[in-house]
């Protein structure tokens, strides 16, 4: 190690993966120190994927069970921030399952239940243990990461109408696709667009370029499953404009999909499928009644090391 340069923990985690190289990667890095706004986004430039992440404690000094006055244990908070390559964002999924995952598994906490203090306000993530025999998880390096999935409670984010008029520019940037609906999320301005099924959402070949001059800030793109997939719907999330060609694993962008296909199937409970060529699967409650989204999946940590500052 260099000379007076202090190192900084990260982990490389494949979020809503059973098994390393798929799923959504994100980078996790514990920070025992804030740093500056220019030095995080450096850093999530530096890794180039979807998201790096940034976790520091509430309380500098905080151990890793949090007590009450009575001395009883409570939920453990963090700090948690997230950039993809070129500009921080106010909520993203699977960075959040990563950073969950590296909490959970790297002796930080001692609980299943963790908050976390973000710009979408407090979120919280949940261990759901499982008996390896109903664990998929299959190789022996996946003995070291337990067996146990994350619940992670988000906002249910709204869908607006958006202008007709965009369809032919928005079907060009999807190599042509047939438009069934199209529609706008109230956060992050993303385009939100029904295909005719779940293999037209599969089998898509994003025009990227065009994809950038579109309005909002992506483009999500869904469709029915087809029976016997044991999925509900298909979807797949298009950010050039905010460094990211595609996102594997869009956590996020399924707190708008179920509430929208809540009301096309009349149901709450889903298995979505993410499309992508990496793929992953998100298991998903919808809580009409509270507007929370419950997403549920597996992690795998596929790279450990230090920065160093």
């Amino acid at each position: 190690m260099e000379m007076g340069k202090k190192r900084v923990k990260y982990s490389v985690v494949d979020a809503f993966a059973d098994s390393p190289f798929k799923g959504n990667p994100a980078a996790v890095c514990f920070l025992k120190e804030e740093k500056d706004d220019e030095w995080l986004q450096a850093v999530a430039a530096e890794f180039n994927i979807p998201a790096t992440c940034y976790l520091t404690r509430t309380h500098p000094d905080e151990s890793s069970v949090v007590r009450n006055s009575l001395g009883a244990a409570t939920t453990p908070r963090f700090r948690l921030r997230w950039f993809t390559p070129v500009h921080e964002v106010t909520l993203c999924g699977h960075a959040t399952l990563a950073a969950s995952h590296f909490l959970f598994t790297s002796g930080l906490v001692d609980a299943d239940r963790i908050e976390f203090l973000t710009l979408s306000g407090v979120l919280t993530a949940k261990r759901v243990r499982e008996t390896r025999e109903t664990s998929s998880l299959k190789l022996e390096t996946s003995e070291a990461q337990d067996f146990f999935s994350i619940e992670l409670d988000f906002p249910v984010v709204q869908l607006t109408e958006s202008d007709p008029a965009e369809v032919p520019s928005i079907s060009k940037a999807l190599s042509g696709a047939s438009i069934i609906d199209l529609k706008r999320t109230t956060t992050n301005n993303n385009l939100f667009v029904l295909l005719q099924s779940g293999e037209a959402v599969a089998h898509l070949q994003p025009q990227i370029d065009q994809i950038q001059r579109c309005s909002g800030n992506g483009i999500i793109i869904t469709g029915l499953a087809p029976p016997g997939s044991g999925f509900d719907f298909f979807s797949r999330y298009f950010a050039p404009k905010i460094g990211i060609r595609e996102d594997p694993v869009c956590g996020s962008a399924h707190c708008a999909l179920a509430p929208y296909w809540s009301k096309k199937l009349g149901k709450c409970d889903f298995v979505a499928n993410a499309a992508s060529p990496r793929g992953g699967t998100v298991t998903i409650h919808l809580d009409e009644k509270s507007q929370r989204v419950l997403l549920r999946g597996k992690a795998f940590t596929v790279m450990e090391g230090f920065l160093l500052v």
